[in-house]
């Protein structure tokens, strides 16, 4: 399966607006926002989980990331609320499931395949800083490397942001509204500007919040099936 396959391409998916549909595993649904390949893909998803669904234990080869936006997601590491930021690397193994249900932001096969540092960080607690850069900007740290930097984002009332990615970047609305390219963007509403692009974007009144991927799609994007 290939879907906006194209990293050369701006891709805005408002996936609020996207039926779930179900995965091989009873209780846990999907919207799924790019792929490249079957079961084992490169992929970037919002999954749901029915109260008292689990997986079977299995093992991440291409590495797993991924934002709770609701409930709580388990596994053998603990319980994890809506806004816990998890890392498992490649090799890490689990059993995920959740007791009341949850949602999560979920990327699969995008790690750096020697990587193996583990993250798990509770953005209830852990502080914003101003950006020194932009304007009305605060900025929550959650990792970075030599690939990628990931973080969460405040964007203050109409905060306006111009931001140059010579890596590409995504974006992933929690909360509040911004428009980008003539088009709203709301929660749970996605957006992926290619290597080289340039992001212009306005908070409405009530500001937004954001999670953020930049620098990565400056590296090829490929399939488990392909090499990882």
């Amino acid at each position: 399966m290939q879907l906006n396959a194209d990293f050369t391409r701006r891709v805005a998916v408002h996936a609020a607006e996207l039926p779930w549909t179900p995965s091989p595993i009873a209780g846990v649904e999907r919207r799924m926002l790019d792929r490249i390949g079957g079961e084992v893909a490169r992929a970037t998803s919002l999954v749901r989980y029915a109260p008292n669904s689990r997986f079977s234990p299995h093992t991440h080869d291409g590495g797993e990331e991924f934002l709770v936006l609701d409930g709580i997601f388990s596994d053998e590491h603990g319980d994890f609320p809506a806004g816990s930021y998890i890392r498992n690397p490649p090799t890490s193994r689990h059993t995920p499931g959740s007791k009341p249900g949850c949602t999560i932001f979920v990327k699969l096969w995008q790690f750096a395949l020697h990587d193996r540092t583990e993250v798990r960080i509770d953005t209830n607690t852990a502080p914003f800083a101003a950006s020194p850069e932009e304007e009305g900007v605060a900025v929550l740290p959650l990792f970075k490397d030599e690939r990628e930097e990931v973080r969460l984002e405040r964007w203050g009332p109409h905060a306006e942001v111009d931001r140059l990615l010579p890596g590409g970047g995504e974006l992933l609305l929690l909360a509040g509204c911004m428009t980008e390219g003539g088009e709203a963007f709301g929660p749970q509403s996605w957006l992926r500007l290619p290597a080289g692009a340039r992001l212009r974007a306005v908070a409405a009144a009530s500001g937004c919040r954001l999670w953020a991927k930049l620098g990565h799609l400056a590296h090829t994007q490929t399939a488990p099936a392909l090499g990882g």
